[in-house]
């Protein structure tokens, strides 16, 4: 080995100390491999933009920028050639630019060529309808026919995407509408259906929706927040599922002379999405500007599961029913289904209609279902039987104070029947519990004597205290 080779070798002493930095340098050069390059100047990505020009420090310029800049050079009336001469005149170092700044979240994963495209469930392991009902079964509390209908849609969704198009016959997408009362569990539905099957899920709110160019954000929005949950991923996110809660509230606007641009307009722009097309969307931000990298996601293979609790639903579901003649042995009583625990489930799409949703919206819904309300013997199930119920948590808790905790059946009658008063659903149920367990939770790691908290039905209704037990006496009673 010559001299020179020798200089230019590191000994290992050298790649001793700086042994850590190295790697850390090769994992994140290793990192910024899998995303694609975005322009310094226009912000568009390498898929879009073309193959990028490497400027030192990091920088990446895309040929039609170049294209520019050299064009505003040669034939603007400045002669850069005597600049260099000029007194006070300093040329700038493309060395000495600030390393290019692009927020992890703004950066999009680079697609692999010459791969085929790999469903992301395997069509031989996704599981049985009834398998899928199963595991919600573990979590959600009731709601039967919701999950069955669920489960069914989930499962016929993704062997139509591990499918694909391997034959004549092309499956339809089957998005989903669920009507159901606040608090009947719709968004918690969901996130369990997402967890179970291990797929990107983007949980976003129709009210901040607006159409294009007002304030508020836009529609492709919630594209992106897919995007975002697929890591930057696009070919996962094109398999994902996307909730959009809240949808009742982009109905029609009734009797109104303004523009309807957070109603009509934004069902008329999301019509493109539910059918399944290529949209730009904006990456890591929820409205697109100069400053902000687009991509193209195809929503073909997206799964849209719209959510609402549709407030005024059934009182028209009431008027159509009713619309009989009033006269005659035949007829209905006016106040039939006042008290019908079931109106929802009774609901059309011309009632829909008639609540403010356009018919071609509605269309590209095919299947509608209902949740229904919930009654205290469900929120006290809900408290107890679920794998993360709220008292299994609370017990937790304080197991790890080593002490347990009991709840009296008359504590949970009287839990559930607070939140019943309370007409907000399950959501109540949470806030009952704080308020309840607050000084217990303050109280107890006080003392460490304390092995047993019992919540009673007393204490829930202000008229006596839980029944605490000390070690020594939990050791005696077991005796």
């Amino acid at each position: 080995m010559s001299d020179k080779d020798k200089k230019n070798e590191p000994n290992e002493t050298e790649i001793e100390k700086v042994d850590g930095t190295d790697v850390e340098v090769e994992e994140t050069k290793k990192e910024d491999d899998e995303y694609e390059k975005v322009c310094f100047i226009c912000h568009r990505p390498e898929s879009t933009a073309g193959k990028m020009i490497e400027l030192p420090n990091n920088i990446s310029v895309c040929s039609d920028c170049m294209q520019k800049s050299f064009d505003a050079m040669s034939n603007g009336q400045i002669d850069y050639s005597q600049l260099m001469n000029m007194p006070g005149v300093q040329v700038f170092n493309m060395a000495d630019m600030e390393q290019q700044n692009i927020p992890k979240q703004q950066k999009i994963k680079k697609k692999k060529e010459g791969e085929d495209k790999k469903p992301l469930i395997d069509i031989r392991e996704i599981p049985a309808p009834h398998r899928i009902k199963a595991s919600l079964d573990e979590y959600v509390v009731g709601q039967e026919y919701a999950k069955k209908v669920m489960s069914v849609g989930v499962y016929n969704h993704y062997k139509r995407v591990a499918t694909d198009t391997m034959d004549d016959i092309e499956i339809e997408k089957s998005n989903m509408l669920m009507i159901g009362p606040t608090g009947s569990g719709k968004t918690y539905l969901v996130k369990t259906l997402a967890r179970l099957l291990d797929v990107p899920l983007a949980i976003t709110d129709a009210t901040s929706l607006t159409e294009a160019g007002y304030i508020g954000d836009d529609i492709e929005s919630v594209v992106s927040k897919l995007l975002a949950a697929a890591d930057n991923d696009v070919e996962k996110a094109e398999q994902g599922i996307i909730f959009i809660d809240e949808i009742d509230k982009i109905a029609k606007k009734k009797n109104t002379s303004q523009r309807d641009v957070s109603g009509e307009s934004v069902q008329q722009g999301m019509l493109k999405l539910l059918e399944g097309s290529d949209v730009e969307v904006p990456v890591g931000a929820n409205s697109k500007n100069a400053m902000v990298p687009l991509t193209t996601v195809n929503t073909r293979n997206i799964l849209f599961i719209c959510g609402g609790a549709f407030p005024d639903l059934e009182g028209i579901i009431k008027e159509r029913l009713t619309k009989q003649s009033s006269i005659g042995f035949g007829a209905d009583l006016k106040d039939k289904y006042d008290h019908d625990k079931t109106i929802l489930e009774k609901v059309t799409v011309e009632d829909l209609r008639n609540f403010g949703m356009i018919p071609e919206f509605i269309g590209r819904l095919p299947i509608i279902f209902t949740l229904r309300g919930l009654d205290q013997d469900m929120l006290v199930k809900i408290l107890k039987e679920p794998k993360n119920a709220i008292l299994k948590q609370y017990q937790k808790l304080l197991a790890l104070d080593e002490v347990k905790l009991d709840f009296d059946e008359g504590a949970l009658q009287a839990i559930a029947g607070k939140a019943m008063e309370k007409d907000t659903g399950a959501r109540a149920l949470r806030a009952i519990i704080e308020e309840f367990m607050l000084d217990i939770m303050y109280e107890i790691p006080k003392d460490d004597n304390i092995g047993e908290v019992t919540i009673t039905k007393e204490y829930i209704e202000g008229t006596g205290g839980p029944v605490i037990m000390l070690r020594g006496q939990e050791a005696m009673r077991l005796r």
